[in-house]
């Protein structure tokens, strides 16, 4: 039978629940994950807090059907919530024919990289994407839109080039190293066009033999674009770009000083990336975990390109509606520019204005959807 979610009051409660939400303090800690199965402590904990509910799973559908959210709010909610509301950062916007013609020339790329116009067609590719942010002078992305075709290796590619560039802008980097690392962003996995495909493509775990061959991809990659006219930096984001800044990454294991900056960027967009794609071998994250995921990995990620990543995408975009921890939805009225997991937002069913960020009475709250 199909699981649902479903929105509990926390006087209902029962050991055995398991729960469809992160309950977290005041400091935005995580106390107790999603996926736990409750017992009386962790019931215990939840009710001495301010929360009136929580989402638990559930053989019910969802309790708050799409129908119960107003389809217009009094003239005096509505006033002050356009009061509050600011539009989101300049987002990068990627029209129709701009994502054919990339999605076309990231397969044309994997597909020949061999071939005597592959540098070429790799600027012409980014020169595509780097034109577009800098048309509305995009500062972040919008990471719910971002998807240029359904098969992974194309798609997985343009998204860490898209999300790496404005990482990049946020970073500080110039003009032309932004131009770099969007080459290296869609070249950095090339080459696994040189990993067979029953490896590659392989629906499962990969055994030891099998990932000792998948991890020699970006040596691969590295050797494609060597003697080709790329840039060092281009072909060091390539190569170094699993590596980590605790010296534990591969193919050579670097320290944090040694890595070239490309790298430590395109890091932070393939990981998450790959968290919130779904593969045959594993679910996908949801896009607020994955992030939550990326901030506990202050060992292996520079915390500066972290900083960076965190300014640069738009979880929950002004206008959308989520549901609030309390069981209530709620519209999207203002994004913070590193706080992104806890925007200003107005409550649908009591017309009250949340600044989940900075108001104290708010801090048990958080967006479940």
């Amino acid at each position: 039978m199909a699981k649902h979610r479903k929105f509990v009051d926390v006087k209902d409660l029962k050991n055995g629940m398991k729960l469809e939400q992160d309950i977290m303090d005041s400091s935005g800690r995580t106390m107790i994950g999603r996926g736990s199965f409750l017992d009386d402590f962790q019931i215990k904990y939840i009710t001495a807090g301010s929360l009136e509910g929580i989402y638990v799973e559930s053989d019910e559908p969802e309790e708050y059907p799409e129908e119960e959210i107003p389809a217009e709010l009094p003239p005096e909610v509505e006033e002050e919530a356009q009061k509050n509301r600011e539009e989101d950062r300049a987002k990068v916007e990627l029209s129709h024919e701009v994502v054919e013609r990339v999605g076309e020339g990231v397969k044309y790329i994997f597909s020949n990289p061999e071939d005597e116009s592959f540098m070429e067609a790799s600027e012409n590719v980014s020169n595509e994407l780097i034109s577009v942010i800098h048309s509305n002078d995009a500062v972040a992305v919008d990471i719910n839109l971002i998807k240029v075709s359904d098969e992974y290796t194309f798609k997985h590619s343009v998204d860490v080039a898209t999300m790496s560039m404005i990482i990049a802008r946020n970073f500080g980097l110039s003009k032309q190293e932004m131009e770099e690392l969007c080459v290296a962003g869609l070249l950095h996995d090339v080459g696994k066009s040189n990993i067979p495909l029953e490896v590659l493509n392989k629906p499962g775990r990969l055994s030891d033999d099998e990932f000792k061959i998948m991890r020699q991809h970006s040596l691969f990659g590295f050797k494609i674009l060597k003697g080709r006219g790329f840039s060092q930096g281009i072909m060091e984001g390539v190569l170094e770009h699993h590596e980590k800044i605790n010296g534990s990454g591969y193919p050579q294991g670097l320290p944090e000083n040694r890595i070239h900056k490309y790298a430590k960027i395109i890091a932070v967009a393939d990981v998450y990336d790959a968290l919130v794609t779904e593969r045959p071998y594993k679910k996908a994250f949801s896009k607020r975990e994955a992030i939550e995921m990326i901030m506990a990995m202050t060992g292996e990620i520079d915390i500066r390109v972290m900083k960076a990543f965190l300014q640069s995408v738009i979880l929950y975009p002004v206008d959308s509606v989520v549901h609030l921890s309390t069981g209530e939805p709620a519209r999207v009225l203002k994004n913070y520019k590193i706080n992104n997991m806890r925007p200003v937002v107005l409550g649908l069913k009591t017309g009250k204005i949340y600044d989940l960020a900075n108001d104290v009475n708010c801090a048990s709250m958080i967006i479940t959807d």
